[in-house]
């Protein structure tokens, strides 16, 4: 941990920080699968699809921005290296091969989703850690997820 003037108890800052940098793992891995979805996907949608994933990934990385960004705030080092985000993200990967738009559509949901409930967790431990604001940070976070598997999950009905 490096100095701050950032009034938290160090203690806090850097369990804090370990939080975030999980998420900040699955983040960055949950932006390259779909990125991956974005420059694969084909068929009868691929347009829409195409045209969503681009936008989901966009909202991810600017979350994912957000994240790394506290953490060094808060005195802690956002480690976005890709060998470390590999060892560390907890996001089952999808098939690099999919079939098919729907198929596409399926794995970034699953992992939207999965991501999503990490995200809330971490919610209810920056709160328990007396950390409202990195709290909020998650809530953010978890509002534009929840929106974009709404709007992915759209295309499996």
């Amino acid at each position: 941990m490096h100095q701050t003037k950032n009034d938290l108890p160090e203690n806090v800052r850097a369990a804090i920080v370990k939080i975030l940098d999980a998420r900040l793992a699955d983040g960055i891995d949950l932006h390259g699968q779909v990125k991956h979805a974005h420059w694969n996907v084909k068929g009868p949608n691929f347009i829409a699809l195409h045209e969503l994933f681009d936008s989901v990934a966009e909202h991810v990385a600017c979350g994912v921005d957000d994240l790394a960004e506290r953490a060094v705030q808060l005195g802690g080092v956002a480690d976005g290296l890709l060998g470390s985000v590999v060892k560390r993200s907890s996001l089952k990967s999808p098939s690099v091969d999919l079939p098919d738009g729907r198929a596409h559509v399926e794995a970034v949901s699953l992992s939207l989703a999965a991501y999503g409930a990490k995200v809330r967790a971490a919610i209810d431990e920056a709160d328990k850690l007396g950390d409202k604001d990195t709290a909020d940070l998650f809530t953010e976070v978890s509002r534009a997820v929840d929106k974009d598997l709404w709007f992915v999950e759209a295309h499996l009905r």
